[in-house]
């Protein structure tokens, strides 16, 4: 994400909560006088200032080293770093998302890059079962920046692609817009034509997928098997049972589509108990997910870092004899 990009993104969502926090004001004056309206300036005002604690102007350094994982994930951390496995899983689609790579990107930049933390970046789709074009939006975003991961460009297009999510519901992350981003994200006319080849490809799979094949699967589940089976059920073992039942999902075999549906299903496996994965964004250390307090706040994730000892990250590097499926 640019500087100028990134700090007017800032500026917009500090405005938004100078916008709020003058609202409350307003309204808590219309119901309460003297020395009570003045606790709950103070609270407010107390409340903001946690919130953007440790918030820091845009790092501008250099990045750690960035990794291709076997599973199509991304490891930010130069070689022989011990420290903190922060994994972050998040959907291109999620406003909540967003918020987070805003307020939270640059610090796990710049810990990476100082060797505090290593950052383990987890796309994933958990729009993949919603109507068009929430579904397709979130897809191909999805398969847009695993293509960027091959050229070593993850992290530069995961900013752009959040600096420009399209609003919820209207659709957005067109094939040409991708294509653009990742010249911005620094990718020369070598690379831009095999990410072009690429995306196209993955551009037809989701159009495939979100409008033909689920919906589908989808009404033929429902009929054999009820609403209220389906709706216990993720999209891999829904995937599952249509293979089993006369929906041929092979065409998603060695598609970015396919891994990043692949990776939902087995963010959903990984953890259970209070660690289970529900949504995004979800941000674990060492294997604990974090609360929200903690995650979506600098402060917070910046005193959760530094209070954890080393971690391993679970997955190998592309090519390095893992095993494609290993968790």
């Amino acid at each position: 994400m640019g500087s100028e990009a990134r700090k007017r993104s800032r500026e917009k969502l500090r405005e938004q909560r100078e916008r709020e926090k003058r609202a409350a004001k307003r309204n808590k004056t219309l119901l309460v006088l003297g020395g009570a309206a003045l606790v709950v300036l103070l609270v407010v005002g107390v409340g903001y200032a946690v919130l953007t604690y440790g918030q820091g102007d845009e790092y501008d350094g250099p990045l750690a080293t960035t990794t291709l994982q076997d599973d199509g994930s991304v490891v930010m951390a130069d070689e022989g770093v011990e420290a903190p496995v922060v994994e972050v899983y998040a959907d291109y689609q999620c406003p909540a998302c967003r918020q987070f790579e805003l307020l939270n990107g640059d610090l796990l930049k710049e810990r990476a890059a100082e060797g505090e933390a290593i950052v383990h970046f987890r796309p994933v789709s958990i729009f993949a079962q919603q109507p068009v074009p929430i579904s397709s939006n979130s897809l191909r975003a999805g398969a847009a920046a695993r293509a960027a991961a091959d050229h070593d460009l993850f992290v530069q297009y995961n900013d752009l692609l959040f600096e420009n999510q399209p609003t919820e519901g209207r659709e957005g992350f067109g094939v040409d817009e991708l294509k653009g981003w990742f010249r911005e994200a620094g990718g020369d006319d070598t690379q831009g034509a095999e990410f072009d080849e690429r995306l196209d490809s993955e551009a037809g799979i989701v159009t495939e997928f979100t409008e033909e094949f689920l919906p589908a699967l989808t009404k033929d589940a429902t009929e054999q098997i009820g609403e209220e089976t389906l709706g216990t059920m993720v999209l891999a073992d829904l995937l599952k049972w249509g293979d089993e039942n006369g929906h041929d999902s092979s065409f998603l075999d060695g598609t970015y589509t396919g891994e990043i549906i692949d990776a939902t299903g087995t963010a959903y496996t990984r953890y259970s108990g209070d660690n289970a994965f529900r949504g995004t964004p979800s941000v674990y250390i060492n294997g604990e997910l974090l609360d929200n307090n903690s995650a979506m706040t600098a402060r917070g994730l910046s005193e959760a870092i530094a209070s954890a000892g080393p971690g391993e990250v679970e997955t190998r590097p592309m090519g390095d004899g893992g095993d494609a499926d290993n968790p």
